[in-house]
């Protein structure tokens, strides 16, 4: 069998992977992914997290990490025990099937954590498609949930496609509007391929997930005037004018470049997770970064199984695939890529430098954090480009 990163590592260059994730301004240090993930468990278990729960969480944080997405890993880990320690996320208590056919279900996450509902909820939806050929599960009552892909990323251990959405707090600016509405309403979809190969799409419907703002923020950085607006709907590069009462441009940015399709899309999320659920949503959501009260986010999981249709799925999509890797790129310098090729090789690059690369202020931040929750920071060594 070739491997997956024999397959991908011709089309991938070490200057891309910088200019998607990386920067070279500043310090960083290196932490290794099981000290990292291990420090993440020890922070929830600080605040009275049941074991299971705590491990779920950092699984899913260091996931985030591991494969690029800082946004959501270390970053988001301080308003988790904030829910967990204010007590407006529960931790005692299990999701709970509410109505249930062959194919589908809907659950109460019970306020529980968003990747134990969400784990809870993608296992029951692939359950159901191996047994009958799809399952669609829909969750009210659950939390921020971290990388969507985490879950659609499930599937592939069964060789099944799998997808997942998630409602967010009212981050989003819809077209031609003054008030932020929408979340960033994430969408993800991964597929099965050759030889563990896989196509994996995991995007918000913004132009970025709000995330990446408070990275730039934290790293004194600017931001495109893509990404956001201040109060007012007007466009900034300063991430603290989208952060202090601003807000994101949905995918696509203003109308005259096709934001209204990014809009669109808000709203797709919306009805499979909000509304399909009997969650909150849209305007209804609690304000980001507040615990004033349940989150109440809906949540969406399938899972298919593509046995149930075409013959060869797996050689299809694989053949498609290598095509789009071997078109001749405008640029010979930016190969052509598929969804989870940067990821991939990212993780390739945090295993040969044996630890997860993180910005100083990244490093400082969880060792204010252990220094509040009285627990040990995780070790880090300096890393010089």
């Amino acid at each position: 069998m070739i491997s997956v990163s024999k397959k991908i590592l011709p089309f991938l260059k070490p200057s891309i992977l910088q200019s998607r994730y990386l920067s070279t301004n500043g310090e960083y240090f290196l932490i290794r992914k099981d000290e990292m993930e291990n420090f993440m468990e020890r922070c929830m278990l600080a605040v009275g997290t049941q074991k299971l729960h705590a491990k779920s969480l950092a699984n899913c944080l260091i996931e985030a990490d591991y494969r690029g997405h800082f946004s959501h890993g270390l970053n988001r880990l301080d308003m988790y025990v904030r829910d967990i320690k204010e007590g407006t996320t529960f931790s005692d208590r299990e999701p709970i099937v509410v109505k249930e056919s062959e194919a589908t279900a809907l659950v109460d996450g019970n306020n529980l954590l968003g990747p134990v509902v969400g784990n809870f909820c993608m296992h029951l939806a692939i359950e159901k498609a191996k047994k009958v050929g799809i399952g669609m599960v829909v969750a009210n009552r659950s939390n921020h949930y971290g990388i969507a892909g985490h879950y659609s990323m499930q599937a592939l251990k069964e060789r099944l496609i799998g997808l997942s959405f998630t409602n967010t707090s009212p981050l989003i600016f819809p077209t031609r509007a003054n008030k932020r509405t929408f979340g960033t309403n994430p969408i993800t979809i991964a597929a099965p391929g050759k030889d563990n190969d896989s196509f994996v799409l995991d995007m918000a419907t913004s132009t970025v997930a709000f995330g990446k703002v408070e990275l730039s923020d934290r790293k004194d950085q600017v931001i495109p005037n893509s990404w956001g607006a201040d109060k007012n709907g007007n466009p900034t590069t300063d991430p603290k004018k989208v952060l202090n009462g601003g807000g994101l441009l949905p995918l696509g940015g203003p109308e005259e470049s096709s934001g209204y399709k990014g809009y669109g899309l808000n709203l797709m999320v919306e009805i499979l997770c909000g509304i399909l659920s009997g969650s909150l949503y849209g305007p209804h959501i609690r304000t980001w970064q507040t615990s004033s009260g349940e989150a109440n986010l809906g949540q969406c999981f399938m899972a298919i199984n593509p046995g149930n249709f075409a013959d060869n799925f797996e050689d299809r999509l694989q053949d498609l695939m290598d095509y789009c890797r071997n078109i001749t790129p405008v640029d010979k310098n930016k190969p052509v890529l598929v969804a989870g090729d940067p990821e991939r090789i990212h993780m390739k690059t945090c295993d040969e430098k044996d630890g997860i690369q993180y910005h100083i202020n990244q490093v400082k931040y969880a060792e204010d954090l252990a220094k509040n929750l009285n627990i040990e920071p995780p070790k880090a060594r300096l890393f010089s480009q």
